[in-house]
């Protein structure tokens, strides 16, 4: 006869297994996550290399307690100072070449007529026996003071005539600096006025040795005049006088 309790202990070991057994496998489903791999596995996955060009940077974090930084803009262009519709202004222009050798002459003339009035005061006292003589010869039959005083006469008035040209000749070059209309035929006038005062001096002051120095001052003094007067009348000489005023839109440098 068998014990009881043998045949539930065969049945309590013997159960497990029929209901293994019995129950069948199911099939994977692809819905499912895969398993985690173990820790040999990760050993042996490879890691990919990403390269630099293309990692992007993470955002700069905004700065703590206020707001993140803008990025700068181009200043706006400046507006124009100058409109091309813009009256024109008056501008100080150097004058032509012409003009400019004209004015050096000129001043060359009035130095060398300055020479010439110094020179002949300081030989009067030489200078007027002989213009005696020379009085002596054109009227005879007066007194000596007759003759002494018409020496004195001559030489003044060539004196007072020499000075009055020169002086002339410097209101007329301050004139014709500033562009006055009509100045050169005044400037020819005074040349003319040179031409009869060396006449005068080699009728006059002939005699002596001090009387071919003046002369020759005197002829320098006329041409040089002369050669002023000439470049004064070249066509942009002409030109710049007859501007008057040098004008230049607004925006255009002088120079």
């Amino acid at each position: 006869m068998s014990d009881p309790h043998d045949d539930n202990r065969s049945r309590a070991l013997a159960g497990p297994g029929r209901a293994n057994a019995r129950k069948k496998p199911e099939p994977p489903t692809f819905l499912d996550p895969p398993p985690p791999p173990t820790g040999a596995a990760i050993g042996r996955v490879p890691v990919a290399k990403v390269p630099a060009s293309e990692v992007t940077p993470p955002p700069a974090a905004p700065p703590r307690g206020g707001t993140p930084p803008r990025e700068r803009s181009a200043p706006p262009e400046r507006p124009p100072t100058s409109s091309p519709n813009a009256a024109p202004v008056l501008a100080k222009l150097p004058p032509p070449f012409t003009v400019r050798l004209s004015q050096f002459l000129w001043v060359l003339s009035l130095l060398t007529g300055a020479i010439a009035v110094v020179y002949l005061f300081v030989i009067r006292k030489d200078q007027i026996p002989l213009l005696t003589e020379v009085v002596k010869g054109v009227v005879e039959g007066r007194s000596d003071e007759t003759y002494t005083t018409a020496a004195d006469i001559v030489y003044w008035c060539f004196f007072g005539t020499l000075l009055t040209l020169l002086l002339v000749q410097v209101v007329l070059m301050v004139s014709f600096s500033n562009r006055k209309p009509r100045v050169r035929w005044w400037q020819l006038a005074t040349v003319i006025g040179q031409i009869g005062l060396f006449a005068l001096s080699a009728e006059f002051f002939a005699e002596g040795p001090q009387g071919p120095v003046l002369r020759q001052v005197l002829l320098a003094e006329w041409a040089l005049a002369l050669l002023a007067l000439l470049f004064s009348s070249f066509r942009s000489a002409l030109q710049w006088t007859a501007r008057r005023h040098d004008i230049r839109r607004a925006g255009e440098s002088e120079f």
